[in-house]
């Protein structure tokens, strides 16, 4: 079973194996606990062996396995040697050893991924092996869309197990948007009991002329949310949250209108949009709009310790701003140039408001017009090019260009792909996506801390459709943002299937729901349902 997704850096075969017995202990060097506790749970659920915990690393000498620092190795980097001695990870830092942890259960075969054993009789084998291995990136994320169709908490926490079983250590949590409000807020009590429910829904692509008729919503409590910033750091993951303005404020508008633009349309006929696109509805340009949403980060900061807090930044439609007089006036009170750098203007006040507060704003590329402070960092979605800019002007980029890693994108041609939407994106597509364009200096491409995929779900009606238009492509995005692979021509694909042969076992044991490799299943398929296929080869911008 060392057919390991993402592939190691490097990886000897020996030619024995370690047994785990009834025998076997577990040992969790200092400062190690936590990484050992979840290996334990997670083994002992999948082989019912008992792993009692060593003492000492000695005592697992032979069929046991050890746990220990390093601190030659860097913190997110783990050495794996399995020998007579039995089975060692090292790591320089607990964050590594848990990376470790995650190829021993690989090593283990697909029946590791169990929550109760099989058969109390099985042998439990590790193969003989050496492997060391580190990350290429540090920033290795998904972006979950919960606002467009809501993901109960146990859906969310699965994924986060989802995303540390393929080394994946960034959770971008997108909470807001036009068609809902995700996250308990206070001080504003109605954000969720007005804004996180709309009474339909558009079925298909926002063309179509099919609706759900019955409401959809929800909402996580506060005590959800410490619940999976905790469930996620134990995964050594980070949980990063997203609330999106001005635009994209559609819920929040219907929830308090004062929000609104006011001058311009009736706001309290506002409700939470039904449909997909862009809402025109974007937050009023005023004092009390700024002081309710610093109540809302004040909260936001409490709920998650991250570096950094997503503020969206994107699509904010300027229409009504145009002919807003309060917009006008504010314009010309500030002395901007037009409605753009009003945008700018809104956005350089959180990324001081964060910055006074120890944390740092990230925003989609948009937020770069008008100029960011020197902490900020970007989230480059419309293709490179916002990235390239960032990277030269000084900013972090993170790389998620919805032309190769929008896993909203259809997979495959063909009339069978459930809602087909955007160009073709199919598994070798996403292998072969090199997230450091190569124009960037080696001082630039420094700036590239790591690469994301999104996942938005308009046409994402539940859990079974996340899961096919997230997987298999995952596995192979969890590859290009761990494994140091070669130019994307030069990736042997052909190498990645035959290891995905195995991975897929993996993942019918977690139970997801991937697109398999022969096409859709019959229950997959959305006959009639209208997307919105682009044809041709997306552009490289």
């Amino acid at each position: 079973m060392t057919e390991l997704i993402p592939a190691p850096r490097s990886l000897v075969a020996g030619s024995g194996e370690v047994r785990l017995t009834a025998h076997s202990q577990l040992y969790a060097g200092t400062a190690l606990e936590g990484v050992g506790q979840w290996l334990r749970n997670a083994l002992r659920q999948a082989t019912g062996l008992p792993l009692r915990e060593g003492r000492e690393l000695d005592d697992t000498d032979g069929d046991g396995i050890g746990l220990q620092l390093d601190p030659e190795l860097g913190p997110e980097e783990y050495r794996l040697v399995s020998d007579p001695t039995g089975v060692l990870i090292e790591g320089g830092s607990a964050a590594g050893v848990f990376w470790g942890a995650q190829t021993l259960r690989q090593l283990l075969g697909p029946d590791a991924y169990r929550k109760a054993p099989l058969s109390l009789d099985r042998t439990w084998a590790v193969p003989h092996v050496t492997i060391e291995d580190g990350p290429r990136f540090g920033w290795r994320g998904l972006m979950l869309d919960v606002a467009r169709h809501f993901m109960p908490k146990d859906g969310v926490l699965r994924y986060l197990d989802l995303l540390a079983a393929h080394k994946l250590n960034v959770f971008h949590f997108h909470l807001t948007d036009d068609q809902g409000w995700r996250v308990q807020i206070r001080r504003y009590p109605k954000l969720t009991e007005a804004g996180s429910w709309r009474a339909r829904t558009k079925f298909g692509h926002r063309a179509s002329p099919l609706w759900d008729e019955k409401p959809h919503g929800g909402f996580y409590t506060q005590e959800d949310i410490r619940e999976i910033v905790a469930y996620a750091a134990e995964r050594h993951i980070t949980v990063v949250p997203e609330i999106d303005i001005p635009g994209h404020s559609q819920a929040a508008i219907a929830a308090y209108p004062e929000l609104g633009n006011t001058d311009v349309i009736d706001t309290t006929s506002l409700s939470v949009w039904d449909t997909w696109g862009v809402s025109k509805n974007v937050l009023a340009p005023t004092d009390n709009v700024l002081r309710f949403y610093e109540g809302v980060f004040e909260e936001l900061l409490d709920l998650f310790p991250s570096e950094f807090i997503h503020v969206g930044g994107d699509e904010c439609a300027k229409d009504q701003w145009k002919e807003s007089q309060t917009a006008q006036t504010r314009i010309k009170e500030l002395e901007l140039a037009d409605e753009a750098e009003l945008q700018s203007w809104f956005i350089r006040h959180f990324d001081n408001w964060l910055s006074a507060r120890g944390r740092r704003l990230i925003g989609w590329d948009e937020i770069l017009e008008g100029g960011l402070a020197e902490g900020a960092a970007v989230s480059s979605w419309r293709g490179y090019a916002g990235g390239v800019t960032a990277a030269r002007a000084g900013h972090d980029v993170v790389m998620c260009p919805e032309q190769h890693v929008y896993l909203d994108h259809r997979q495959a041609p063909g009339e069978d792909e459930p809602v087909p939407i955007g160009y073709v994106r199919t598994l070798e597509d996403v292998y072969r996506f090199e997230p450091v364009p190569a124009q960037l200096t080696e001082e630039e491409a420094r700036h590239v801390i790591g690469t994301q995929a999104n996942v938005w779900t308009e046409v994402m009606e539940d859990q079974a459709r996340v899961d096919y238009q997230t997987f298999p492509r995952l596995a192979a995005f969890a590859e290009v943002a761990w494994s140091a692979l070669p130019p994307s021509a030069e990736r042997d694909f052909a190498d990645f299937e035959r290891r995905m042969a195995v991975h897929y076992g993996r993942l019918d044991t977690l139970g997801v729901g991937y697109r398999p490799p022969t096409g859709p299943l019959p229950w997959q398929q959305r006959p009639g349902v209208l997307g919105r296929p682009i044809e041709g080869r997306p552009p490289n911008v």
